[in-house]
């Protein structure tokens, strides 16, 4: 399962996901207060069936659509506190960017705490006051406030909050607000018109426009949330922010951006309505979002990978790479290794998937898991437990949740597959900054030319397991290449324990062996 990081994610060539996040500014919104209804149902749907055939006039303005529901979307301010910094500038923990001390406020070498101020965007669901934003707008804050399209500025509460899907619910006093509604019965097509409104940069009252780019998307580390990408552009603030159908009606809410820069670049993201509107309700409830839990790690392999455990390359499923000790999937005798396929009697694609199912499951609930481990498919029976929170369950990641290896055999070393190995002895923990809790063999040379050498291995890297051994000598890899091949496969999937996390490397059987 991918790491969440609440507002920036690690992604390919060098660019970022980041979340669509918080940011300064004073706006000033024109409009004026209006008796409290629902203002996102512009047109009925059209008798054809084609629920997204624009209206009369569409795409040449968007007009109508911005005037009749951009009331509802208000400008969220929020007071953080912060560590003292050493220097002018300081960090939230987990912001992609620095915030600088505004003219007039604490700084370092004050004994107040530090606080810094930031916006994003949000938008009212019902008239007596609810508000729905994304989880990382409002998390840590110690105030909260609104700013209406009508200029009026009004504090908020928190009502619920939840992390695995970043979305979090407010409210503001009052009952005359006007509100729009989550689109509960048309499926949005790539290609249909969307538009968003927000508070990029704090400027408030901004409408952007362009399509739905494509859906399902699995950005989620968590993987609960099935992402609608648009090109319609959005930027820091916008978070928290509805993106609206030709109809006006909400089909998601603005979550995180894909960029080089941290500015739009066309690729945003936003959570679908279906699962916005269930989990609003939820919180509007008071209800604390409980999600099913079994204590496994889950990775969705390259067609390399599968082909390395000697699966096709097409294979659907997810490796379990790592068991919790004492875990409800431990108890139940899931293995490293196996192949998850299935859960509850239905097929799962991949990793983000069969943790969308186990999620959907109530604490206490039995979860069937099929697996396939040694060629042959078995039904495991797991009793679910209650999720940790995200903070729980990255404070126990390094290292943790999975089976205890073996003791490292010390011995001179070996080249294998242009590897050369060796156990890992307090001297390399040492030389190549390896934690006590990794365990495995410590690459100590690379052979040029070869395949190892073309996929980057360098080293200080580890390798921990090898397809489904645990590795902790140079005798256990030996072992573990030569069972592959005689099985006749063409590589071995190889777990390697770099300084940015561990990854599976298909490594390629060199060629005449």
């Amino acid at each position: 399962m991918l790491k969440r990081k609440e507002f920036i994610l690690g992604a390919a060539a060098g660019l970022t996901l980041a979340a669509a996040a918080t940011a300064g500014g004073v706006i000033s919104w024109p409009g004026a207060h209006a008796e409290p209804q629902a203002v996102n149902r512009i047109t009925p749907v059209p008798a054809n069936g084609d629920s997204f055939t624009p209206p009369p006039g569409a795409p040449s303005s968007f007009a109508t659509i911005f005037d009749q529901v951009s009331p509802a979307v208000v400008q969220i301010d929020v007071t953080v506190k912060v560590d003292q910094p050493q220097g002018g500038a300081f960090t939230i923990p987990g912001l992609p960017f620095q915030f600088v001390p505004p003219q007039g406020r604490g700084g370092p070498g004050g004994d107040e705490p530090q606080t810094t101020q930031g916006a994003g965007s949000g938008f009212f669901i019902s008239q007596d006051g609810f508000i729905v934003t994304n989880n990382h707008v409002i998390a840590d804050a110690t105030e909260i406030k609104v700013k209406m399209s009508d200029g009026r500025e009004l504090p908020a509460r928190l009502i619920g909050r939840d992390p695995g899907t970043d979305l979090a619910v407010i409210k503001v006093e009052g009952n005359d607000f006007k509100y729009v509604s989550f689109e509960e019965t048309a499926e949005p097509r790539v290609g249909d018109w969307v538009i968003a409104i927000g508070n990029p940069f704090g400027l408030g009252g901004t409408a952007t426009a362009g399509i739905v780019s494509a859906k399902a998307r699995d950005i989620d580390p968590s993987g609960y949330n099935d992402y609608i990408q648009i090109d319609a552009a959005i930027n820091r603030g916008n978070s928290g922010g509805p993106t609206f159908d030709i109809h006006g009606r909400v089909i998601g809410v603005n979550s995180a951006i894909y960029s080089p820069t941290g500015g739009s670049v066309g690729i945003g993201f936003a959570i679908p309505a279906d699962t916005a509107k269930t989990i609003t309700e939820r919180l509007m409830r008071g209800q604390s979002i409980e999600r099913g839990y079994v204590g496994l790690g889950l990775r969705t392999l390259s067609p390399d990978g599968w082909e390395a455990l000697g699966q096709p390359k097409d294979f659907k499923g997810a490796l379990i790479e790592s068991v919790t000790d004492g875990g409800p999937a431990a108890r139940a005798g899931v293995q490293i290794g196996d192949l998850l396929v299935g859960v509850n009697g239905e097929a799962v694609a991949n990793s983000q998937e069969a943790t969308r199912r186990v999620g959907s499951a109530k604490p206490g609930d039995t979860i069937r898991l099929e697996v396939i481990r040694n060629g042959r498919r078995q039904t495991l029976n797991v009793r679910s437990g209650t999720r940790p929170s995200e903070e729980e369950l990255n404070a126990g990641e390094e290292g943790g949740g999975s089976e205890a290896p073996g003791q490292a055999q010390p011995g001179q070393g070996e080249t294998i597959e242009g590897l050369g190995v060796t156990a890992i002895t307090p001297g390399a923990r040492s030389r190549f900054s390896i934690p006590e809790s990794v365990n495995g063999v410590v690459i100590t040379n690379v052979e040029q030319e070869s395949a190892a050498a073309r996929l980057g291995f360098q080293p200080g890297f580890v390798i921990t397991r090898a397809n489904d051994r645990n590795i902790t000598s140079a005798a256990d890899l030996r072992a573990a290449v030569a069972a592959a091949k005689q099985a006749g496969r063409p590589s071995i999937l190889l777990f390697v324990r770099t300084p940015q996390g561990t990854s599976p490397v298909p490594l390629r059987f060199a060629t005449g062996e």
